[in-house]
C-alpha cells in the first residue's frame, strides 16, 4: 500500500505500445529531466504530442498508470502497465477504442483510494484538482488508523480497526476493496470524505445485482466477493477481513501457504486438516484460486468467495438477465431508501441496461416526489423524461436542479440541447458555454457549442470551441470533421453533428 502512488518519474517502467484497433503508437519514456507520454497517428500525421507525466497510480504488482495534466485538469494515461502478465495495453474498457483516449479524467475515486490526503476536486469539474492533488504519496497510517496529530503529540489514542464494531470496521476496508454494481453518494456528502471510525453508508451507498450470479469478479471488490462465502455467511460479523489478513505484514512468497493456512486452521482447527487434507498443505489453489479479472484485461483476482471446489457453483460466467438490486452490505434495518435505489437504478440504465431502464422510469418520479429538493435525483429524472420526449418536463426539472446546484454541468448541458431543439439558440449557447468552461476534456459539449456557435454564424467563437476540444482529445473524429468544416468556411457542414442529450 506504501507503494500505491507516487511521482511519475520516481516509478518510471518505459515501454512502447501500438493499438491495432485505432493504429495509435504510444511511447513512454525519460527525457529532460522527466517522464512523459508521446502519442502519434500513422493514420494522421497531424494527431501527435506528448504529455508529461506527473504521476502514477498502482503498485505495479497488478498494474500501474500514469496521470499526466492538460492546462489543470488531470487525466490518466490511455495506456496501462499490467504486472501479471508484464505488458503494456489500454486502459481498461478501451481495448477496442478506434481514438486515442487522451481525455479520461483521472476520477476522485482512483485518488482517493491510491494516495492519502487528496484534495476534491473544483465544483462542477470531476478533475481538476489543486496543486499538489494530494498531500503524501502511497496509503499512510491514517487511511485506517484516522486522524494521528494527537496520537504524535502524545495527547491521544489512534483508532484500531481491530476494536470498532462490524459496521465500522468493515467500512475501513470496504472504502477501497468494494465496487458494486452502483454506488450513490448520499446528499451533500463525498464519499472522500469518510473517516475511520464512521459509517461507509453515510457517505455512499452500494447496489449489486441480485440476481445475476456467474458473472465473475471485479479486480477491486474483494469484500462483495467474501460476503458470498460459506465461511462468511457461517461466522457472521465475527469474520472480517483481518481475520486472515494483517495490513502491516506481507507474507514471503515462500511463506505464503503457510501464513494462510494457519488462518485457515484458526478457525477449522487442525483436526479438520489432518482428516482431509494431510497431504495438501496449501489450501489456496483450490479455495481461493486466481480467477480472471471480469473488468480489467490481463489482471486476475484471488477468489475471495472460498469455494469448496475449484470453480463450484460458478461455472457460468455469462452474463446474466438481472431483474433486481439490493444494497450492499445488507443493513439490519434498512430505511429503504428510494432515493438511493432509483439513482442506482439510474445509474445502471446509463452504462445500457434495458431493464435498468425501465426500473429507473418507474421509480424516478416516486423518488422526486418523496425528495422534491435534491439535484442528483432532478437530473436523473430530468434525463430519463428527456429521453422519452417528454421535453417541457424535463426542462422543468433541469432548472429546478440548476437552482439548487449551479455547478451541475450535465443538467446545464442537457438543458440546452431542450433550448436549441426549442429554437433559443442564445439560452442553449449560455447553458453549453458554462458547462464546456468547467468541463472542457467533455468533447460532446465543446461540439455541441460549436455546432451552435456555427449554426448562429459566429464561426470564429465555433473555431476557437472546437480548437479546446482538440486540446483534450486530438484524435476526436468529430472534432477533426468540426474543424476542416470551418476552416473551410462552409458551415453548412456543421450541420452533419447533431446535438444530443449526455
Amino acid at each position: 500500500m506504501a507503494r500505491a502512488s507516487g511521482v511519475a518519474q520516481d516509478g518510471l517502467i518505459p515501454g512502447e505500445y501500438r493499438q491495432s484497433a485505432s493504429g495509435m503508437e504510444y511511447r513512454i519514456y525519460e527525457a529532460d529531466g522527466g517522464a512523459w507520454l508521446s502519442f502519434s497517428s500513422p493514420l494522421d500525421p497531424e494527431v501527435r504530442g506528448k504529455r508529461r507525466l506527473r504521476y502514477y497510480i498502482g503498485s505495479g504488482e497488478k498494474g500501474r498508470t500514469y496521470l499526466f495534466e492538460n492546462d489543470g485538469y488531470l487525466f490518466e494515461s490511455p495506456v496501462n502497465w499490467y504486472g501479471e502478465k508484464q505488458v503494456w495495453d489500454m486502459s481498461p474498457a478501451y481495448e477496442n477504442a478506434v481514438e486515442a483516449p487522451l481525455n479520461l479524467p483521472a476520477a476522485a475515486s482512483c485518488l482517493f483510494c491510491h494516495t492519502s490526503g487528496m484534495s476534491p476536486p473544483g465544483a462542477g469539474t470531476g478533475n481538476r484538482y489543486p496543486e499538489p492533488p494530494f498531500q503524501q504519496v502511497g496509503i499512510t497510517c491514517e487511511r485506517c488508523h484516522g486522524d494521528g496529530s494527537a496520537h504524535a503529540r502524545g495527547s491521544g489514542a489512534i483508532i484500531n480497526p481491530a476494536k470498532l464494531g462490524p459496521t465500522q470496521r468493515d467500512a475501513i476496508c470496504m472504502q477501497c476493496h468494494l465496487e458494486g454494481d452502483a454506488a450513490v453518494e448520499q446528499p451533500g456528502r463525498h464519499f472522500y470524505e469518510f473517516q475511520p471510525g464512521q459509517s461507509l453508508s453515510d457517505f455512499e451507498r452500494y447496489f449489486v445485482k441480485a440476481d445475476a450470479g456467474g458473472e465473475g469478479l471485479r479486480a477491486g471488490s474483494q469484500f462483495e466477493a467474501l460476503w458470498q462465502s460459506t465461511c462468511k455467511r457461517k461466522a457472521g460479523d465475527e469474520m472480517s477481513c483481518l481475520s486472515c489478513h494483517d495490513p502491516h505484514v506481507t507474507p514471503k512468497p515462500e511463506e505464503r501457504a503457510a501464513y494462510f493456512r494457519s488462518k485457515c486452521l484458526a478457525c477449522h482447527g487442525a483436526k479438520f486438516a489432518a482428516s482431509r487434507h494431510a497431504k495438501q498443505t496449501d489450501c489456496l489453489p483450490c479455495h481461493m484460486p486466481p480467477v480472471r479479472s471480469s473488468d480489467i484485461a490481463h489482471t486476475q483476482a484471488t477468489d475471495h468467495r472460498i469455494p469448496r471446489r475449484i470453480n463450484a457453483g460458478f461455472e457460468d460466467m455469462q452474463e446474466k438477465v438481472f431483474t433486481q438490486l439490493k444494497e450492499f452490505p445488507p443493513r439490519k434495518q434498512d430505511d429503504g431508501s428510494l432515493r438511493d435505489v432509483a439513482l442506482a437504478w439510474a445509474a445502471l440504465a446509463k452504462k445500457g441496461a434495458s431493464f435498468a431502464e425501465r426500473e429507473a422510469d418507474r421509480l424516478l418520479p416516486k423518488a422526486v416526489a418523496q425528495n422534491p429538493e435534491d439535484p442528483d435525483l432532478l437530473v436523473a429524472y430530468a434525463y430519463a423524461e428527456q429521453r422519452r420526449g417528454a421535453y417541457l418536463q424535463a426542462r422543468a426539472l433541469y432548472e429546478h436542479a440548476l437552482r439548487l446546484d449551479p455547478d451541475q454541468s450535465e443538467a446545464e448541458s442537457n438543458l440546452a440541447v431542450i433550448e436549441a431543439r426549442s429554437g433559443d439558440v442564445p439560452k442553449a449557447i449560455a447553458l453549453s458555454r458554462d458547462a464546456f468552461q468547467r468541463t472542457p476534456w467533455q468533447s460532446s459539449i465543446g461540439l455541441d457549442l460549436a455546432l451552435l456557435l456555427c449554426d448562429a454564424g459566429r464561426l470564429g467563437e465555433a473555431r476557437s470551441v472546437t480548437l479546446r476540444v482538440l486540446q483534450f482529445d486530438p484524435d476526436s473524429a468529430a472534432g477533426k470533421q468540426m474543424m476542416r468544416s470551418l476552416m473551410a468556411d462552409r458551415p453548412s457542414g456543421c450541420r452533419d453533428l447533431k446535438i444530443t442529450p449526455k
